[in-house]
């Protein structure tokens, strides 16, 4: 970036922070969490949380890094690593990955042998987490962790299985249950897990077009699977829909308005919005919100913090004449966490409203998060949460749970652990934000799951048993399956939601009821693996119950 540049942002007064703010409402928690609750789960499960991805089991793996020092949780039974190529410990008897159980409030810590900053991960069709490159030692090392029944399962680690670096990569699953990994820094190319034979890695120009200097505003690439089988992958402004089969760009979509960087280190976020097999031509949209200005990660390094990016933009991404459709959030955010939630609305949670991602350029915490109700007529779908007590900076994540509340850990940063003297210090708690569905005040319109198929065909009916105190109508009922994101440098990773197609409801007896419902139409709306099903009636969501689809 030049000086004259960074000269005339500094001169421009919408670059900062400095105008009236935006009016929120200054909603509080009450006890009945009818605009919704934070709960502390605990002060300190000894790593941050860098990455998390929930299992489905209801366990969720953790990890950080390896190489900054000890961490604040000891490897059981006096275990210790050993690396000669870690910069901070070669030997090292703590641990920097855990497992926790949401059903217990309890965890294990877990043993990571090379590092894995800034990795990335997906889950398998058989539920195991695949888990691609890291740092140093470990870029381009895959580690895999299977779910067990007792406390046995521990990482599986498998040195240079990857053909390239893969440093700030997004992993995307496939129709075929592979695993597509893209990118990375100074990687503009992407390959398979399983690896062929021979092993082969493909050239994706786009990711060297998109980046931005050293600054590179293109890691962490948005990647979402789309109904007709190509891939969408937004980086820096730009998108395309891609045919990974064939190597080829089918069309380039135009740039998001306002030239905001977006990916890493700016950091926004995306999700695909719900697809419905209850449309006629199921028609994706995109939504991609937050990040900040061109130049604002330079200015963070040298201590002008710049105001991150309000708007959002959303994609019909089927059109002929696809265009971004704008939106302003509440609150500006850069950091923010998108996930999808059971009733189809999207949570936007963690971050920053000045600076960007990295080490001590983030400031002014946003903890507000705010629910975006994509249904919603256009100047109504914005709602603010209460806020946190903790900020959740760099290094922050966050995921859905089975029971429609949200895991939020992590924040660290700075270059080690460091919790004394500094204006954010590392955070090792875990949190949970209920959001207002789960207030007591619905109890009588919520859904309880009876039960359900555990396994669901493609376009094969199934059967649903639930029970709710005052059912309304059919018009108000859906059922809806949620893949559990890989989350991390907020983006949540394969993340999707289906809303299945209802054929029939029968009234069981004073408040069961059993729903026929037909299976995803294809593995591109839903490629095979573990989902939750959630029943939702009147807008308030049953749990999820865990099904495999195949």
């Amino acid at each position: 970036m030049s000086i004259n540049m960074i000269k005339f942002l500094l001169l421009s007064p919408s670059f900062f922070f400095f105008y009236p703010s935006v009016v929120i409402s200054q909603s509080t928690p009450s006890s009945d969490g009818s605009h919704g609750r934070w709960d502390l789960l605990s002060e300190s499960v000894g790593i941050s949380a860098m990455h998390m991805q929930l299992m489905h089991d209801n366990k969720v793996v953790i990890y950080d890094r390896t190489d900054f020092g000890p961490s604040n949780i000891s490897l059981p039974g006096g275990l210790c690593r050993a690396d000669p190529y870690d910069d901070a410990l070669k030997i090292d008897c703590t641990a920097h990955s855990i497992l926790y159980d949401t059903i217990t409030d309890t965890y294990r810590p877990l043993m990571i042998q090379t590092d894995t900053w800034c990795s990335s991960g997906a889950v398998l069709p058989n539920g195991t987490l695949v888990q691609t490159g890291g740092f140093h030692d470990g870029d381009n090392v895959t580690r895999m962790f299977t779910p067990c029944t007792n406390d046995s399962c521990d990482w599986v680690e498998f040195p240079k299985y990857l053909s390239r670096r893969r440093w700030y990569a997004t992993n995307q699953i496939l129709p075929d249950g592979r695993i597509i990994i893209i990118g990375g820094r100074r990687e503009f190319n992407y390959e398979f897990f399983p690896r062929s034979s021979p092993r082969r890695t493909f050239q994706l120009s786009f990711l060297r077009e998109t980046r931005e200097g050293d600054v590179e505003n293109n890691l962490y690439p948005f990647v979402h699977l789309l109904p007709d089988g190509n891939l969408f992958i937004f980086a820096n402004t730009r998108s395309i829909l891609f045919d990974y089969n064939q190597n080829r760009v089918v069309r380039e979509f135009p740039s998001i308005p306002g030239g905001d960087p977006r990916n890493y280190p700016i950091t926004g976020s995306s999700v695909l919005l719900p697809l419905d097999e209850n449309e006629y031509r199921i028609d994706p949209e995109v939504l991609v919100c937050g990040g900040a200005p061109s130049g604002a990660f330079q200015l963070a390094a040298v201590g002008t913090f710049v105001r991150a990016t309000p708007t959002c933009g959303r994609l019909r991404v089927t059109g002929q004449n696809a265009s971004w459709v704008m939106e302003t959030m509440p609150i500006p955010r850069a950091m923010g966490d998108m996930l999808l939630l059971p009733t189809g609305d999207v949570i936007v949670i963690n971050g920053v409203q000045l600076g960007t991602a990295g080490w001590e350029l983030g400031r002014l915490p946003a903890t507000r998060p705010v629910i975006y109700h994509p249904s919603h007529p256009s100047d109504q779908r914005f709602s603010v949460m209460p806020p946190s007590p903790r900020p959740r900076m760099y290094h922050s994540a966050a995921i859905l749970l089975a029971d429609g509340r949200v895991l939020v850990g992590g924040g660290n940063p700075h270059v080690y652990y460091n919790f004394t003297n500094v204006v954010y210090p590392t955070d090792l708690s875990l949190e949970t934000f209920s959001p207002p569905y789960l207030s007591t005040d619905y109890a009588s319109v919520r859904p309880v799951i009876l039960s359900v198929d555990e396994t669901i065909s493609r376009g094969q009916r199934f059967v649903v048993s639930f029970s709710v105190e005052e059912y309304l109508t059919q018009s108000v009922l859906s059922v809806r399956i949620v893949a559990p994101s890989f989350t991390t440098h907020s983006f949540s990773m394969n993340q999707r939601m289906v809303v299945l197609k209802i054929d029939d409801i029968i009234y069981d007896d004073t408040s069961s009821y059993t729903s026929s419902v037909f299976g995803p139409s294809s593995a591109e709306i839903a490629p095979p693996g573990y989902y939750m099903l959630f029943v939702v009636h009147s807008g308030i969501p049953s749990s999820g119950v865990w099904v495999r689809i195949q």
